[in-house]
């Protein structure tokens, strides 16, 4: 089975709260660009992201709001800010480590940073289609200049996603992967 591929920059999601804190009261994010996911959305606002090393400025916030603030990084920035976040699932910021996210009209500091792990969108659809399950680990299969294998892509299942699997820029750097390439699952 093929699978096409996204690759996920930092960004950050923001809270409603979080965002009147960064941007001023009654602010509301603006659209910049829709995402290949439905519904989610690049923003036209950036933020500063600092650790206790560095900084990385211009950090895209991506829309909707959520439910918890959360700043995805990749293990290379984690060098550039001084920060060790653990590799967690989307929405686990169980141990993740503090980081401070500047906005123009403010400063929030919080445990919110993460590395987020490879994981497979699909739909109930397509998970009984090809025979996986929700929350169970899919493997990749790399071709090209740079092959290998890819192990534990953790499968999420939403009738609103569309089937792409999402590695950091590291993942898709290391192997020469790029936006929209393919890769080979097995389940």
């Amino acid at each position: 089975m093929k699978v096409k591929v996204g690759v996920s920059q930092r960004h950050v999601h923001l809270t409603l709260d979080d965002v009147e804190k960064l941007f001023g009261k009654d602010y509301e994010l603006t659209k910049k660009v829709d995402l290949s996911q439905p519904g989610q959305f690049a923003c036209n606002e950036t933020v500063t992201i600092q650790g206790q090393k560095g900084c990385i400025e211009k950090v895209r916030v991506l829309g909707p709001v959520r439910s918890k603030t959360q700043v995805e990084i990749s293990k290379t920035d984690t060098f550039k800010l001084g920060v060790n976040p653990p590799v967690r699932n989307s929405g686990d910021l169980d141990d993740a480590d503090e980081i401070t996210i500047i906005g123009p009209s403010g400063t929030i500091v919080k445990n919110a940073a993460i590395i987020a792990s490879r994981h497979l969108h699909a739909t109930y659809e397509d998970a009984k289609k090809y025979g996986f399950l929700n929350k169970e680990f899919v493997t990749l299969v790399v071709k090209g200049e740079k092959p290998g294998i890819l192990h534990n892509v953790y499968v999420r299942l939403d009738d609103n996603f569309k089937l792409e699997v999402h590695l950091d820029t590291d993942d898709a750097n290391a192997f020469l992967i790029k936006q929209d390439d393919e890769l080979d699952m097995i389940i």
